[in-house]
């Protein structure tokens, strides 16, 4: 209904995808814009930077493409209206993940790829089957992690109930962080993206053995194919927290 209520004006809607390409590639000009003045960031190359980029703002662009919705459920609690969404026989995951579904975000989307494909093209990478393989794994574990962050954020708000900026900085600020080297980082932050919240698994981690670069916390080789089991891991978890805080619900004002 939202994608048919958004190509009705296709003016519009071309307006504001260009508008999304366009603000997302902001990201990108920064990064021009610092590597004129320098040949290196933490050790790496702007087209292994553009790598990390490509990466992270693919998965968590196409997350927030189907997903990004989620978001809007503290405001939904509040004001009572969640209450009419469990009247319907439709799964209440899949009426939030499609409330007012965002088309204009695949501006987002094909930038974040056209930069992958630049990096993909100019970075200096022994090609092999395998890693080859790894660039569309990382891409949809990536994705994977980052629902399963707004699912657990989403399942977050229905005891906090405004906390969806709690949300947005593991969503947004993580795919901010991991567009940037970890070497660039303290280490405390790594290990907690690593082993906490694990969003290095979207492009650091298995990045870092494509690139043939040694791993800054000194984890063996075979943990960059781990992203997969971590991803599944994360979206069992949300999944059960979802869950628990659904049943959960007393409706607005209990």
């Amino acid at each position: 209904m939202w994608i048919r209520a958004t190509l009705a004006y296709r003016a519009s809607f071309a307006m504001t995808a260009v508008g999304n390409f366009a603000a997302t590639a902001l990201d990108f000009v920064a990064l021009l814009l610092m590597f004129s003045r320098i040949d290196v960031l933490g050790g790496f190359t702007l087209p292994e930077v553009a790598l990390l980029y490509g990466l992270s703002g693919t998965a968590m662009n196409l997350a927030d493409l189907l997903m990004g919705s989620m978001d809007r459920l503290g405001s939904r609690i509040r004001d009572g209206s969640l209450d009419t969404l469990l009247l319907r026989p439709v799964p209440v995951f899949a009426q939030l993940a499609a409330d007012r579904f965002a088309l204009r975000r695949l501006g987002g989307i094909v930038q974040a790829a056209l930069v992958l494909g630049w990096a993909l093209v100019h970075v200096d990478v022994a090609w092999s089957a395998g890693r080859v393989l790894m660039v569309p794994v990382m891409v949809l574990t990536g994705t994977a992690i980052f629902g399963a962050v707004f699912t657990a954020g989403a399942a977050f708000q229905f005891w906090a109930q405004d906390a969806a900026e709690v949300q947005n900085s593991f969503t947004y600020g993580g795919k901010a962080m991991l567009q940037y080297p970890p070497t660039v980082f303290a280490q405390d932050l790594v290990r907690g993206v690593v082993f906490i919240v694990p969003l290095a698994f979207v492009n650091w981690v298995p990045a870092l053995w494509l690139l043939g670069r040694p791993e800054p916390l000194g984890l063996p080789w075979w943990v960059a194919f781990l992203g997969p089991a971590v991803a599944a891991l994360l979206c069992t978890v949300a999944g059960l927290l979802w869950r628990r805080a659904l049943t959960a619900y007393r409706s607005t004002g209990s």
